[in-house]
């Protein structure tokens, strides 16, 4: 279509829309996808016709039944005709929707005696997807790519009848798939696979040929209302050919059956007519049947033909795809994340539709929420879709998120259309806009710019809040960086060292998965620790990110303990996840003399391997992240500061007043199984004179594991020798390491633990003995320092959604004098 003759008719439509769509003025609709709209003399059309004539059921023999089954298959062969489908190859069967006619085939293969194997591509809509239930064998297929090569492979099946099904087109972006695989499967030697096609989203705005049965699909589904607006319909439309898979189906309803003996006996008589009589059970929904008539007429009327349809929204879908892609933030930022498959092209309607699905990212990088674009959407009456848009796999793999995200994503709340939708700086679904036959160029214009009105930064402020991303730079000069990261899955077991250039996400209770389970006596509740079980450093707990599981293996003197080498568990928390319901139970845990809430594995394998290893009767627990106040949620600043008010000591490293973490708002920190505060953190340098000291009696050099802490420091190796600084940690106020920042909230008091060797579990008098020597105040010893994340003011920057940090981090230090000259810390300091 060329320019004037687009201009033309897109003219046309707006003239035709004043009329046809009243319902339009005053709004923009651009969620075609979901439903298309129906015309005003569609509605009037159908109304005149069920006022001028009188239909019955279709199941008797008066003159007002003949003419409704006459009208049915009047209608029935005219929709195949839309599709060029000769009624001696297909015929069809009016159901409630498309997700009614995938049930009616997944009906008939599961009533197969040797069950049935399904294959399904991974941009299915949830209604393709949910078939795999029924199967024996099901496989989801991630990419054309493995599609192809399964076609050309040569399965060993058995006896079993096969159904490969797939979408013509994304229902989520609007790609458009292959129509060949249906022939390809059917010649490549695979005579028990059938094809079922999902056409709804593509039949909406483009024509479907099934002119040659031999290369059409053996079901085809439909969605009516897509198409038309109206009537409330699906049809699925099968090849006479593979008529013969519906023989065994069990199930027979009103209509479908001649004869059924009920007393004393069992039998019954299945019509045996054509394919549509066996499988329309009951009444037919016969009004909704005269008005697809009626649609289908003003349709063609309106609109001329799919193909016409067809090239007004590709050209459509065109601008607006380009009119998305080219906002700019004034900084250079891109605004719109469009999810557009490689090998799909906008204005080519053989690999794309008119779909356009996205999300926004701010000025600063950091995501948009999508329940904040639709609140605004309605303010200026835009009809959008947002959320997961009923296409798990293309959303999974568009958005990136891994089995055990969107699991954990569920566990934290997570719903399709609420306002959770970015979790560790991921976006849990998409924003859909998606046009129809009478959407128009103003329709696309008046969106662009009302992103580019509400969601484009044309200019950085003038004046910024204190630590926003804008400020935030990582420190390049500092002698200091992060020698390593160490989480506890299980507390008081081994320690899980963060892999080098890792990112790692720091949570309000401190970072990730850090002392998140713990083992808890059977009989007592009380949890274990290693001051009484010093075995426990040779559990070595592992975090999989790729299976989104906690590996549990033993070490050294616990290898040959069990006969069990390792025990994993999901990282997502929800027992309602997994097939198992009773996974966890509720129970309450003592953990340092406090009473939590927590949840006991039931798994008897599990407690097996523990009370195996140890010695001791013993289950795992798990003690997921609250922010009720609930659990063992303490604070951390407040237990310090009592303290120091009872002994009137002044601990290294902390304050005598509440620090804020904004004006007016004192500390609070939530922390999961740490004894008190969310993150420990140690100083190599301090480390080093320690181990001097003690080799200097002749004893064993101490090793960071028996510390047990999260974050290790040391200066730069870049950095000549001779610049350590043992014990500066006394003095720090704030961290920034990396672009986060970290408050000190005082030095951690330390016993006998620090003893046990982390590699054998032995205990030894160092480097107890020694610190008791050097780092004793008032009784108690202190190594290392409280830390907590002060997170940044700025919510929309990526650096506070998904707050992280990883080993070899720049690490820059702000004491008291420093943080009150500093404008980003001056805020936090009383």
């Amino acid at each position: 279509m060329d320019e004037s003759t687009y201009i033309r008719y897109d003219n046309a439509i707006e003239e035709m829309r004043a009329h046809e769509y009243p319902m339009l003025q005053g709004t923009t609709y651009l969620d075609h996808a979901g439903t298309t709209l129906y015309a005003k003399s569609l509605i009037e059309r159908f109304s005149s016709d069920m006022i001028s004539n009188l239909y019955g059921n279709p199941h008797s023999a008066s003159n007002a039944s003949q003419l409704t089954t006459r009208r049915i298959e009047d209608i029935r062969l005219r929709l195949l005709g839309l599709f060029n489908a000769d009624p001696q190859e297909f015929d069809v069967v009016f159901v409630a929707n498309a997700t009614a006619g995938i049930k009616l085939v997944m009906d008939a293969f599961r009533d197969q005696e040797e069950g049935f194997w399904y294959g399904y591509h991974r941009d299915a809509h949830t209604s393709l997807i949910g078939v795999r239930e029924a199967a024996s064998e099901h496989q989801c297929f991630a990419s054309d790519a493995e599609v192809n090569n399964w076609i050309e492979r040569e399965d060993q099946v058995g006896g079993r009848a096969q159904l490969f099904a797939y979408p013509a087109q994304s229902n989520m972006n609007g790609r458009r798939l292959p129509l060949d695989w249906s022939q390809r499967i059917r010649t490549s030697k695979r005579r028990s696979v059938y094809t079922l096609l999902d056409a709804a989203a593509l039949v909406s705005t483009s024509p479907l040929n099934l002119e040659n049965s031999d290369e059409a699909p053996d079901f085809t589904v439909l969605s009516l209302y897509k198409m038309f607006g109206f009537p409330d319909l699906g049809a699925l439309i099968v090849r006479q050919a593979s008529a013969s898979m519906f023989e065994r189906r069990l199930y027979f309803g009103g209509g479908t059956v001649e004869m059924v003996v009920c007393l004393k006996e069992q039998w019954h008589a299945k019509k045996a007519g054509s394919l549509h009589e066996r499988l329309e059970d009951g009444t037919l929904p016969i009004h909704s049947i005269m008005a697809l008539d009626a649609a289908m007429s003003v349709h063609r009327e309106l609109y001329d033909s799919l193909e016409q349809v067809s090239k007004h929204t590709t050209f459509l879908a065109g601008q607006l795809y380009a009119g998305l892609s080219s906002l700019q933030h004034g900084n250079g930022e891109r605004v719109c994340q469009v999810y557009k498959d490689p090998a799909s092209t906008y204005g080519d309607s053989t690999t794309q539709g008119p779909i356009v699905a996205f999300n926004l990212r701010n000025e600063s990088s950091g995501w948009v929420s999508n329940a904040e674009v639709e609140k605004l959407a309605a303010v200026r009456n835009l009809q959008l879709r947002t959320g997961g848009l009923c296409n798990p796999g293309g959303v999974a793999s568009s958005l990136g998120l891994a089995p055990w995200e969107m699991r954990e994503n569920f566990s934290a709340g997570q719903r399709c259309g609420n306002d959770n939708d970015i979790i560790r700086a991921k976006p849990t679904g998409m924003i859909r806009v998606s046009l129809g036959a009478m959407s128009t160029l103003k329709d696309v214009n008046l969106f662009v710019a009302f992103v580019r009105e509400f969601f484009v930064q044309e200019s950085v402020p003038a004046v910024t809040l204190p630590i926003t991303n804008s400020e935030v730079e990582a420190p390049t000069q500092s002698r200091l960086h992060v020698e390593s990261l160490s989480v506890y899955p299980i507390k008081s077991c081994a320690g899980f060292s963060v892999p080098p250039g890792a990112p790692w996400e720091v949570r309000p209770e401190g970072l990730a998965w850090d002392r998140e389970w713990c083992l808890v006596h059977q009989g007592t509740g009380a949890a274990l620790s290693q001051k009484r079980y010093p075995k426990m450093a040779l559990i070595r707990p592992s975090i999989d990110l790729i299976e989104g599981v906690l590996r549990i293996n033993l070490v050294g003197a616990l290898r040959d303990t069990t006969t069990i080498q390792e025990v994993t568990v999901p990282l997502s928390a929800d027992p309602r996840l997994f097939l198992d319901e009773d996974l966890y139970k509720d129970a309450s845990a003592r953990v340092c003399g406090d009473n939590v809430s927590a949840k006991t594995y039931r798994s008897g394998k599990i407690s097996s391997f523990f009370s195996h290893a140890l010695g001791v009767a013993c289950h795992l627990a798990r003690f997921p992240a609250v922010s009720s106040g609930s659990g063992s949620t303490r604070h951390s600043k407040a237990h310090l500061q009592k303290y120091q008010k009872a002994s009137g000591t002044q601990i290294p490293g902390a304050f005598p007043v509440a620090v804020p973490i904004a004006p007016g708002v004192c500390v609070s920190k939530p922390i999961l199984l740490s004894n008190e505060s969310p993150i420990l953190t140690i100083s190599r340098s301090s480390l080093n004179r320690l181990n001097e000291l003690i080799k200097a009696d002749g004893g064993k050099a101490a090793q960071a594991e028996v510390f047990r802490a999260n974050i290790v420091v040391a200066e730069n190796p870049a950095y000549p020798p001779g610049l350590e600084d043992p014990y500066a940690e006394d003095d720090w106020r704030f961290l920034q390491i990396g672009q986060q920042y970290f408050e000190m909230l005082g030095a951690c008091r330390r016993c006998q633990m620090v003893c046990i060797d982390q590699q054998t579990a032995e205990k030894n008098q160092e480097p107890f003995v020694t610190l008791s020597k050097t780092r004793r105040f008032d009784g108690r010893v202190f190594f290392g320092e409280h830390t907590c994340h002060l997170p940044l003011e700025d919510a929309s920057s990526p650096l506070v959604q998904n707050p992280s940090i990883t080993v070899g981090d720049a690490v820059r230090p702000f004491r008291e004098d420093d943080a009150l000259q500093d404008s980003r810390l001056h805020a936090f300091v009383i």
